[in-house]
């Protein structure tokens, strides 16, 4: 193991979407304690998806202070990773005046198409590094001036959950530089404030934190903070990092050229580059994880969902939670499901195309085909959306070197097999740790000079299984990937089509249970 430069234990607080974990890590990665707290993701009307953000910070100072009770060792520092694209209006003391609204929330897609298709949208988005969409807060911000100008000019600050939490805690508002390219208002090639984006925003640079450094140290909390908590007011804060880049320190893909994927309920595929910059073409994401070092890829909102969604609606007779039985049931059918292709759009998309529009579809559906095949085609789909996630990531002039996965899929062996034959590449499948959370606590390691550098995450992840892809399902695949892109063109017009015809219904993803 690398040596480090003195002994301490870090907490790393991941606040996700439907939970916040805190879990505990020495130099050595050794876990040494956890623990989960759950909250709502509440749904008021179609397309929306928000939080009380109390809730959240009632989970960080719970988790937070159970973990400290269960440790010997002292603690060295906390250090934050959270969910991206989260906006709150604040007044001028703080105190929020929305809910937070997430990532899965789609009220503003009217307002990102109309945004995409400006002259200026490519430009927006190579220049902040975070896609036109529904997701981010740009197009957020729109839709409160909008439809709530009244509430929107009584807001003070517009945050992030995660800065928000850090003001509780801390007293102090910052957002931090991995956080900051993920609002499609940041320079990313400036790290300042973009004037273009919030003018389009309708807001000013006052009314937004101060930005910092991922490994910028608050030095102190609160005292109510301290007491909650059980932690000596010292005790030094890391502002940290989003949860994307942070899955990639987590899985050990620090370095140029190696990538991490990674399917949960959605998922994801992100490479590490030292320069920020996106394809000519936007098909990606380009997030902050340090200044120097960038996430460079893009997420999709259909993973494992996909396979859930086969047991509802193709296979009720197995029950609920019956994932490996699904699986099993996939296994029956050929490679290629016999000629049959899905769009796994079943909660719209992201990357590569970046728009809140698409629908899922069955292409190639004969007689012949039963439920194996539309199950394993499902499987299949979502891999094939990370494949063309991945061409997106070369497109950008990135070096894919080596793969490593991650997430709930990672269990199935059939799923490993399938995404190696699909990218036609061996992928790596490291021993589980804790992803965000554990790179949290790494990135918290280096700014507090525990350990020489997050580098350190190539060794301390130890792999499980390389799988290589099979020649002859590779070919297949291979030969499918260009049918399976070339239907998203074909159907954007049946997708606006559809929206016209049912406009009550979600554009956006359905957020995860």
């Amino acid at each position: 193991m690398p040596a480090t430069t003195r002994p301490g234990v870090v907490i790393g607080v991941d606040i996700g979407t439907t939970s916040t974990k805190a879990v505990a890590y020495d130099t050595d990665g050794r876990q040494l304690g956890s623990h989960l707290a759950d909250y709502p993701l509440d749904n008021p009307q179609p397309g929306y998806a928000e939080q009380d953000p109390h809730l959240i910070h009632d989970a960080v100072l719970r988790t937070i202070s159970i973990v400290v009770a269960e440790l010997v060792q002292p603690v060295a520092g906390l250090s934050f990773g959270s969910a991206m694209h989260s906006l709150i209006g604040l007044d001028p003391d703080g105190n929020p005046l929305t809910p937070s609204v997430t990532w899965a929330d789609s009220r503003s897609t009217r307002q990102a198409e109309r945004l995409r298709a400006a002259p200026s949208g490519l430009a927006l988005h190579r220049r902040t590094g975070t896609p036109i969409h529904p997701m981010s807060p740009l197009p957020k911000l729109l839709w409160f001036a909008e439809q709530e100008p009244k509430l929107f000019q009584r807001v003070a600050h517009w945050v992030s959950i995660k800065d928000w939490v850090l003001l509780r805690l801390c007293g102090r508002l910052v957002t931090d530089h991995s956080i900051a390219s993920a609002t499609g208002l940041l320079d990313i090639h400036k790290l300042e404030w973009d004037p273009e984006a919030l003018s389009i925003a309708g807001i000013t640079a006052e009314q937004l934190p101060q930005l910092v450094a991922t490994t910028a140290v608050l030095p102190t909390l609160t005292p109510q903070t301290a007491a909650e908590t059980g932690l000596p007011e010292h005790t030094p804060v890391v502002v940290g990092a989003g949860d994307g880049p942070l899955a990639n320190l987590g899985l050990g893909a620090v370095h140029p050229g190696m990538v991490a994927c990674s399917i949960g309920t959605s998922g994801a595929m992100r490479v590490m580059v030292e320069r920020p910059g996106v394809d000519p073409l936007g098909g990606v994401f380009c997030y902050a994880l340090t200044d120097q070092r960038w996430a460079v890829g893009g997420a999709i909102n259909n993973g494992g969902i996909a396979l859930k969604w086969t047991g509802t609606a193709l296979a009720p007779d197995l029950g609920e939670h019956a994932e490996e039985e699904l699986v099993a049931v996939a296994a029956r059918a050929p490679v290629g499901s016999g000629g049959l292709i899905m769009l796994p759009y079943l909660h719209s998309e992201r990357a590569p195309h970046w728009s809140a529009l698409p629908r899922g579809a069955y292409v190639g559906l004969t007689h012949a085909h039963r439920r194996e095949h539309l199950i394993r085609a499902a499987l299949e789909g979502v891999c094939q959306q990370l494949a063309l996630v991945l061409s997106s990531v070369r497109a950008a002039g990135n070096e894919v070197r080596e793969i490593r996965a991650g997430g709930g899929f990672a269990r199935s062996g059939l799923w490993r097999q399938m995404l190696a034959d699909v990218l036609g590449m061996p992928v790596s499948f490291p021993t589980a740790h804790e992803g965000s959370g554990f790179g949290a606590a790494l990135l918290g390691m280096e700014a507090l000079g525990l350990i020489p550098s997050i580098d350190v995450a190539a060794d301390l992840v130890q792999i499980e299984e390389t799988v290589r892809p099979d020649p002859a399902a590779a070919a297949t695949y291979a030969a499918l990937l260009p049918l399976f892109a070339e239907l998203y063109d074909a159907l954007t017009p049946t997708f606006a089509s559809l929206r016209r015809m049912a406009p009550g219904l979600p554009t956006g993803p359905e957020p995860p249970t």
